[in-house]
């Protein structure tokens, strides 16, 4: 299961042009999954920037809009889309040209896949 997983993931990086990784980690930040490119820049794969998402999603849901599903954070040279899949985490890392909406996108390929990591993952 976790080699076809890392398979499936791999083949996802070059789908998006500009797409440098993507990163699956528990609501901690450790990471359970990691396929990227050499131009990763290895600051976006500590656990305390990963962990930041699960807490930005307890705070926006005092907001009353319901679940948080993503979240887009827009740097200088990089874009960051994270998406809740709690107790899982997906982390996208793109430079700042890659296309949002395609990035956005991809979580109708990740959907599938990841329901098994996640069962494997949450505790009863």
């Amino acid at each position: 299961m976790a080699d076809e997983l890392e398979d499936f993931v791999r083949k996802l990086l070059p789908t998006v042009d500009g797409l440098e990784a993507i990163l699956i980690t528990d609501r901690d930040g450790v990471i359970v999954l990691k396929a990227s490119t050499p131009s990763m820049p290895e600051a976006a794969a500590r656990p305390n920037f990963l962990a930041t998402y699960p807490i930005s999603c307890e705070q926006a849901s005092k907001l009353g809009l319901g679940t948080n599903q993503n979240l887009v954070c827009m740097y200088d040279n990089y874009q960051v889309v994270q998406m809740n899949y709690l107790p899982l985490v997906v982390t996208l890392l793109a430079r700042e040209d890659a296309n949002t909406g395609l990035l956005l996108g991809l979580r109708a390929s990740l959907d599938s896949c990841l329901e098994e990591l996640k069962q494997a993952v949450e505790v009863p």
